[in-house]
């Protein structure tokens, strides 16, 4: 936007209330957690540890490296399966498909070119007639 006196007011609004909100906030959110000395806490932290275990954010990681060691094997198999190679010329992957990325119409040009090219090397399964072969002649 600009720096519009309009725009200048209301952004100064905007941090008024950051500022006021994000007090409540703070006063909301340490009155759940019970950390708040006046506030009564809606849960207490004994529940809390009998429902879910605390876990430290270092075992969470390791407990994931020593997962991905493992599986680390069959993912990379399925990787190489999963790359494309595009012809640059018919712009089709070995799939018979064509790239996310392109559009209907420049598919539908794509194809088009290709019927015309096919047109010409296509030989006709029949015989020709004396006069189609002097028309062709004539040509």
């Amino acid at each position: 936007m600009g720096k519009s006196l309009r725009s200048k007011w209301k952004r100064k609004c905007r941090a008024i209330k950051r500022e006021r909100y994000g007090v409540k906030e703070l006063e909301r959110l340490k009155k759940t957690l019970g950390l708040d000395e006046n506030g009564i806490p809606d849960v207490e932290m004994s529940e809390i540890s009998k429902i879910a275990t605390v876990v430290d954010a270092k075992t969470i990681k390791e407990n994931e490296k020593a997962k991905d060691d493992t599986k680390a094997d069959d993912e990379k198999m399925d990787l190489d399966t999963d790359k494309r190679i595009y012809n640059r010329k018919t712009m089709l992957d070995q799939y018979g498909n064509y790239p996310v990325w392109m559009n209907k119409r420049k598919i539908a040009k794509i194809k088009k070119g290709r019927r015309k090219n096919q047109k010409g090397n296509i030989k006709p399964h029949k015989r020709l007639t004396r006069r189609q072969r002097n028309s062709m002649k004539q040509k």
